[in-house]
């Protein structure tokens, strides 16, 4: 699906878009949209979806044309339940990155501005990336249990609206007070056990970004068949500011109080069932088995990017 020139927009027979209007500049976004795909394809199917409670039924209309291109505009969470619906189909995921944190479009090199993430969807290249699960459910960057939690439970659609990308550290601060340390259990695919204490957090890193773009690890990505596993250790106030430091280019991983190992499967049991995060929602509990759907979704990605590439279907 790569054109052979920039100025040459490639035509797709049949292109489904489905927009969360209650994203932040998801309601603007249709006009453009539509215009630009308008001249390349032959069949073009609008579905809007204002909110959650309508996101479900859009993407199952949308996908109801097989179409070949399925555009999706929204933040993280609704790119991910296109995601699951899209996974080992013939039809290739393009994103329109609409949302706060837009973690997914940032792995991948596509633009946050609209113009820019609609020229991608015109003259990009299609690759294959992988897609994390949780007891089979999908998500796209970092399933985590802990501290995480209680900071998406505070990240209101209102908390977001109002401050942007600086929501999630006002978000980070008031979860961080109320806080209760838990125990796990990392059970690995060649045996290995870790018995971990007194932990804050335990993230589960499918792709490289996370959180308005953290980074998961240095050497992360959503195309290695890997998840990238990292414990943090409660402690003191001063600890945790040394490893905050460190989020932005993921080299937490290196602190002395964070534990980091590599699998393509896991099980983590905790103490006590927890909640667990899959990309901004809470939507599974532990105990719980992780694993890597290996280049489960075919996505446009801006022509020069180096994130990921087609290599198609991983065997065991």
């Amino acid at each position: 699906m790569q054109s052979d020139a920039h100025t040459r927009p490639r035509r797709t027979d049949r292109v489904a878009v489905v927009v969360n209007t209650a994203s932040r500049t998801g309601a603007r976004s249709l006009p453009l949209l539509e215009a630009a795909l308008r001249p390349t394809s032959d069949e073009v199917l609008i579905h809007p979806a204002h909110g959650g409670g309508e996101l479900a039924g859009a993407l199952e209309r949308a996908m109801g044309s097989e179409p070949d291109l399925l555009v999706v505009g929204g933040g993280d969470g609704t790119i991910g339940c296109a995601a699951d619906l899209v996974a080992h189909t013939p039809t290739v995921l393009g994103v329109l990155p609409l949302g706060t944190a837009n973690d997914f479009a940032r792995t991948l090199d596509i633009p946050d501005t609209l113009t820019a993430a609609v020229d991608t969807l015109l003259h990009g290249k299609v690759v294959d990336v992988d897609l994390g699960r949780v007891d089979g459910r999908a998500y796209l960057n970092v399933a985590s249990i802990g501290l995480s939690v209680a900071v998406a439970q505070r990240l209101t659609p209102g908390l977001k609206r109002r401050l942007g990308r600086f929501a999630y550290p006002v978000a980070t601060v008031a979860a961080y007070r109320s806080h209760r340390p838990f125990d796990a259990r990392l059970e690995l695919e060649d045996g290995t056990v870790l018995e971990l204490q007194d932990l804050m957090q335990v993230a589960v890193g499918n792709g490289r970004h996370y959180g308005g773009g953290l980074t998961v690890a240095p050497q992360a990505s959503i195309d290695d068949h890997l998840l990238d596993v990292y414990a943090v250790v409660q402690g003191r106030l001063r600890d945790h500011v040394s490893v905050a430091r460190l989020l932005r280019t993921g080299h937490l991983v290196d602190h002395d109080r964070v534990h980091h190992v590599t699998a393509r499967r896991l099980r983590l049991v905790t103490d006590e069932p927890l909640e667990v995060n899959l990309d901004g929602e809470v939507a599974a509990r532990t105990p719980a088995t992780f694993e890597v759907d290996r280049n489960a979704l075919h996505v446009v990605v801006p022509a020069g990017s180096r994130a990921a590439r087609m290599d198609g279907r991983a065997t065991a």
